[in-house]
């Protein structure tokens, strides 16, 4: 029986592992540590909330003497901190809260764990710190170069693939200078469920539904390896259970796509889904495809931004060599799923898009 302490458990991917984690692990128990900032949202949490194994704790990564209690209180033996600042549009316009939260939590989380796991050196507790990174770490990839491993060196070239490439640095240095017992993933672009719509696919989604338009940055051409959050967390569970302590493990999804080719995509997928239940024009009477246009008509090409990476992509031969591991989703399936969720979990989304946050992401994109 594990107990589990994670950090930004009301995130996208942290939410989605407490799902995972809860349907496959009966007889552990999880306490979320989240500081609910803007992309947290508790109500994602709710069908976690009735479960006796799962308590929520509003705190902040910060403070090393929340951490600690929560660590010694709940008998704490593994976190998983996926606790972070993520966005990049974000860290390009404000990196102060991508250092703080991104490196001086990270730090502030290692310093309890050491404290609590390894403070009698005679008697330490059995432990596991498993931090979940982002391929980002590593910077962009030419069209034919080939995909990122663990042998890869870092290179990020954003305030957030920075800071993230920082909180790495500080676990693999916990591990081989006090033994604490680490590991890392760092993984690719992730999609579905609970994704805060301000990251392309949620983002397309609405804006689809909405009839509002599609801004694409650039040319669109920017390449990204896309893997179902699902997948994530079996690869994370895979790690806790089989990996390596001080290793890092790297996540892929083999599967390449263009920025705009997934626009298109979801626009033919939105135009289908509009064309077989007629009911969906009544509920987003404002979309394209409920006025019988074409959906890619609202694509709209704007401004890049700044260090854009070109190209990422994973491999994934390392990880299923050692752990077995591959993804099971096929993009064609998880997209097709995601975009039900969506159309499914319309309260969720316009909850979080109200006027001002819309607005704010507008800006952003037309500043660009």
């Amino acid at each position: 029986m594990r107990r589990l302490l994670v950090t930004g458990g009301a995130g996208f991917i942290g939410v989605n592992f407490i799902h995972y984690w809860l349907r496959h692990h009966p007889d552990d128990t999880l306490c979320v540590l989240d500081c609910l900032s803007y992309a947290g949202n508790r109500n994602s949490l709710a069908a976690a909330e009735g479960s006796p194994r799962f308590t929520f704790v509003h705190g902040d990564i910060r403070d090393a003497g929340t951490v600690e209690t929560l660590l010694r209180d709940g008998a704490i033996d593994t976190i998983v901190h996926f606790a972070a600042e993520s966005h990049v549009d974000r860290s390009i316009l404000g990196p102060d809260a991508f250092v703080e939260t991104n490196i001086v939590g990270t730090h502030a989380l290692l310093k309890a764990a050491r404290k609590v796991w390894l403070g009698d050196p005679d008697k330490p507790l059995p432990h596991r710190f498993h931090c979940v990174s982002t391929d980002e770490v590593y910077g962009s990839l030419g069209p034919d170069d080939p995909p990122f491993t663990t042998a890869s060196p870092y290179a990020p070239n954003s305030p957030y693939a920075a800071t993230k490439a920082a909180a790495d640095h500080l676990v693999r240095a916990y591990h081989h200078t006090y033994g604490l017992q680490t590991t890392i993933s760092n993984c690719t672009n992730n999609y579905g469920p609970y994704q805060f719509p301000e990251k392309l696919i949620p983002l397309m989604i609405v804006n689809l539904l909405d009839g509002k338009a599609l801004p694409v940055y650039g040319d669109g051409r920017n390449i990204r390896d896309w893997m179902h959050v699902e997948d994530h967390c079996r690869g994370i569970e895979r790690v806790l259970e089989r990996g390596r302590v001080g290793r890092t493990y790297v996540l892929g999804g083999d599967c390449e796509w263009r920025n705009i080719d997934i626009v298109h995509l979801l626009c033919r997928l939105v135009d289908q889904a509009f064309s077989e239940d007629p009911g969906l024009a009544q509920r987003f009477p404002n979309a394209a495809a409920a006025r019988g246009e074409p959906s890619d008509s609202r694509i709209d090409f704007v401004k890049d931004r700044p260090a854009h990476d070109r190209r990422y992509a994973i491999d994934g031969s390392e990880i299923a060599a050692e752990l077995g591991y591959r993804p099971d989703q096929s993009f064609d399936n998880g997209i097709r799923r995601t975009l039900r969720w969506y159309l499914e979990n319309e309260p969720w989304w316009r909850a979080i898009m109200d006027g001002s946050y819309r607005d704010w992401i507008e800006q952003q994109y037309v500043a660009r």
